[in-house]
């Protein structure tokens, strides 16, 4: 996989959610993705960054604009440096959340992407890729 373009954006409040998104939207705009896909893609990442905020207590969204042979995308990372997740496969489950939402933040941001993957170490933070094809 090669990244043609690379960004970082840091989430530490709200504003930075929307700031997320929206640079979210223009790359997918940039690259051609259908509404549809942009519509996926940003939900995902907004969920994901909010989750770096409730959860991780701030954090940041590394954007890439990747390619794979003939394939163009976009590949997110959120990360944080937070308490972590004690148990990842528990947390994908529709239904749980550890706090006051409705739960489908992790699962629903898997079922929006191409290919997702989570990496959480309790008391050293997490790390969630996702990637969306063309």
């Amino acid at each position: 996989m090669h990244v043609e373009r690379h960004d970082t954006v840091p989430i530490a409040v709200d504003d930075d959610i929307v700031r997320v998104r929206q640079r979210v939207r223009d790359w997918a705009v940039s690259l051609g993705f259908s509404l549809v896909d942009q519509t996926k893609l940003v939900t995902a990442a907004s969920e994901l960054a909010r989750n770096t905020i409730l959860y991780g207590g701030g954090g940041e969204a590394t954007l890439e604009i990747v390619t794979q042979g003939e394939r163009r995308g976009i590949c997110l990372t959120f990360s944080d440096r937070g308490p972590g997740i004690p148990d990842v496969e528990l947390a994908l489950k529709d239904g749980y959340t550890s706090g006051s939402g409705l739960g489908l933040g992790l699962g629903g941001a898997k079922r929006l992407s191409n290919e997702f993957n989570i990496v959480s170490q309790v008391g050293a933070g997490t790390r969630v890729t996702i990637k969306r094809w063309r």
